[in-house]
């Protein structure tokens, strides 16, 4: 997560009004909202499919896994194209984002561990958050996500 200078290339995109980052490093590109191969009793995590380059990619919603509501997408909403590692193995996916942002350094020093209480997001899920100025910046464990969720990605790939 932090590069030897101390601080975290990060790409910032958003998701119900809250400011999350993951590492730019991992990411592939983001695209502008494309058809969406919709899979049979998925679950919501993985509603679908998409098609990047003609290689069929896995469609995850962070949202599911935060408790967030799922507004109808906009000309804003976008996709991010990651990798991502599962189960020790490199994988693609992408999620969808609200709006993405930017690439921003976020400095290591003002990354603090998810609060225990007073979230409303499981802290098991949130690797910290940062500061950006005044902004909160939600960096969410994505490995560990994407773990507790592998099962329901090798169903939607299996389809």
């Amino acid at each position: 997560m932090s590069a030897a200078n101390g601080t975290m290339k990060a790409l910032t995109f958003v998701l119900q009004g809250e400011t999350f980052a993951i590492d730019a490093g991992r990411v592939r590109e983001i695209l502008d909202l494309v058809p969406i191969t919709e899979v049979p009793n998925a679950h919501p995590f993985v509603p679908g499919l998409i098609n990047v380059r003609g290689r069929v990619v896995p469609l995850a919603d962070l949202r599911v896994v935060f408790g967030m509501e799922r507004p109808e997408p906009d000309v804003n909403t976008r996709i991010v194209v990651f990798e991502v590692d599962i189960d020790g193995e490199p994988a693609i996916s992408g999620i969808l984002a609200d709006e993405v942002r930017d690439v921003a350094d976020i400095d290591s020093s003002s990354i603090e561990p998810a609060p225990k209480v007073g979230m409303r997001w499981r802290a098991e899920f949130v690797k910290g958050i940062g500061r950006r100025g005044d902004e909160f910046i939600i960096i969410p464990d994505i490995e560990r996500i994407f773990a507790s969720q592998s099962r329901l990605l090798t169903v939607a790939e299996g389809a």
